[in-house]
């Protein structure tokens, strides 16, 4: 199965591709700027894309990401500290995110002749994310089978939709994926600041999974904090 990869160079998605390149046929890496403030995560994504020596392309959006306005991850706004779980991360949303990337992906893939798009949204997105859930990716996958009736068939591979971020982690690790060339904190500073919700819940992962975290933290205790909080 000729797949494109939607890779933002994150954790997920960088094992995703590993993934579709071990056991798919993996067609190339597509990652979009839309404006990000860890505008730095791209940089993960060509990395990983040089390493499984396939093609890279990256789609400027960033006009369509200043109207998305209202989220941490766009606007002058600050990224809040604590567990994904919490009603605060709600200030990440950039609305219609993923359904904007993946209609493009849809359309590049069927330019391109590929048989599936793949995403990493996972189970752990649910809380906070309405385009990560499985209902979006059925309804997502109904849309563009008519978008794109009597052109392409192109499947809609998540597999990860339905899984943990530890889960993930496991997966990854079975496919050798090097997770210290991941980028996933929201702040995009030099360093992962081990406080944001993508911090907590990567650092939380890799201790579910059991399997060591290679991420140099600023504040590598602080995950612990926010799960007592989230349970307090």
């Amino acid at each position: 199965m000729k797949t494109l990869v939607i890779c933002s160079g994150g954790l997920d998605s960088v094992s995703l591709a590993h993934k579709v390149a071990t056991e798919h046929d993996l067609a190339g890496l597509l990652s979009f700027d839309y404006g990000q403030r860890h505008r730095k995560e791209l940089d993960f994504a060509a990395l990983c894309a040089k390493r499984l020596n396939v093609p890279h392309k990256i789609i400027d959006i960033r006009e369509i990401g200043r109207s998305l306005s209202g989220s941490a991850l766009t606007d002058d706004l600050d990224v809040p500290d604590g567990h994904y779980a919490e009603d605060t991360m709600k200030i990440t949303v950039v609305p219609n995110r993923n359904a904007i990337m993946l209609a493009i992906a849809f359309g590049v893939a069927a330019a391109q002749k590929a048989d599936a798009v793949a995403t990493a949204v996972h189970g752990g997105d649910h809380f906070i994310y309405p385009d990560c859930r499985p209902a979006f990716i059925d309804a997502f996958q109904a849309m563009q089978d008519l978008a794109l009736d009597g052109y392409a068939e192109i499947r809609l591979y998540a597999p990860y939709v339905n899984l943990s971020k530890a889960e993930i982690v496991a997966d990854g690790a079975r496919l050798n994926t090097p997770f210290a060339q991941t980028w996933s904190c929201y702040k995009g500073g030099e360093r992962h600041c081990g406080r944001c919700g993508t911090c907590v819940e990567r650092r939380e992962a890799f201790h579910v999974a059991g399997y060591p975290d290679p991420t140099d933290y600023e504040d590598p205790a602080f995950w612990l904090d926010a799960l007592q909080a989230r349970r307090a």
